[in-house]
């Protein structure tokens, strides 16, 4: 009797597998990853401040104790796991837009999309900056500069590096922002419709907000100039900054 039964706990073991792996899958998608991202975009934009402030807080992060285990165990782990299994759920999925097109299929098929596209972004990111510092090719002090040509430069009279940190911003944004409305459908925190709307109405509001912000980032290293909200968050020391970037452009 035990015998025959005792599969039974392994079975269940691999039915609950998928359900417990697309809990974590959306969970990291919040925290840590989604936490970083708000974190990375909001210290980013601390270059409108100039190239002191932004230094300053690069060596910040830098200077933390154990940043190295906190880079691999709080970031890279989770974004491995979350873009691998990601990736995996994109593949599998079947999208019937064509049956019924409708805003909610939209989203299905665009988080996806943006989850592929928002992975090559971080990327490409990580090793023209992260990666060059870890072999020994950029300090810290030379994130700034190197932003600045690089987001300036052109191919065929084309801004192609800025046109892909916008594209890029924009793809992880939208995943991160309608990832939050699957995961708060999902873990059951909006139960009503009403509760589905105004989240989603929150969500889209959210990343309005959180591309803008990374966008303005980008436009500056790119022209030295800022979009017209920026001045009531970073005040005149932001002005002379877009000066001194606008500067290094130009060499």
């Amino acid at each position: 009797m035990s015998e025959a039964a005792s599969p039974l706990p392994s079975a269940l073991d691999s039915s609950r597998r998928p359900f417990l792996l697309r809990k974590l899958h959306s969970l990291s998608g919040v925290v840590p990853v989604g936490a970083f991202l708000l974190f990375h975009l909001w210290t980013n934009a601390t270059a409108l401040q100039g190239q002191e402030r932004y230094d300053d807080a690069v060596a910040g992060i830098s200077h933390m104790p154990f940043v190295g285990v906190v880079e691999v165990l709080a970031i890279f782990l989770p974004l491995g796991f979350h873009a691998l299994y990601g990736v995996k759920i994109a593949l599998e999925g079947r999208p019937n837009l064509k049956a019924y097109p409708l805003a909610r299929n939209w989203m299905y098929v665009l988080q996806r999309v943006t989850g592929i596209a928002a992975f090559a972004f971080i990327c490409f990111h990580l090793w023209e900056y992260w990666f060059q510092k870890q072999i020994g090719r950029l300090a810290p002090s030379d994130f700034y500069p190197t932003l600045c040509a690089n987001l300036s430069s052109t191919l065929g009279g084309v801004p192609a590096v800025a046109l892909v940190y916008l594209l890029g911003i924009a793809a992880c944004v939208f995943h991160f922002t309608n990832g939050l409305w699957g995961f708060c459908f999902s873990w059951g925190i909006t139960v009503s419709r009403r509760a589905q709307r105004l989240s989603a109405t929150v969500f889209g509001l959210a990343g309005v907000v959180l591309f803008l912000l990374g966008a303005n980032t980008a436009i500056y290293f790119a022209t030295g100039s800022r979009l017209a909200f920026s001045g009531h968050l970073f005040g005149s020391v932001g002005a002379s900054a877009a000066r001194t970037c606008a500067e290094i452009n130009v060499r």
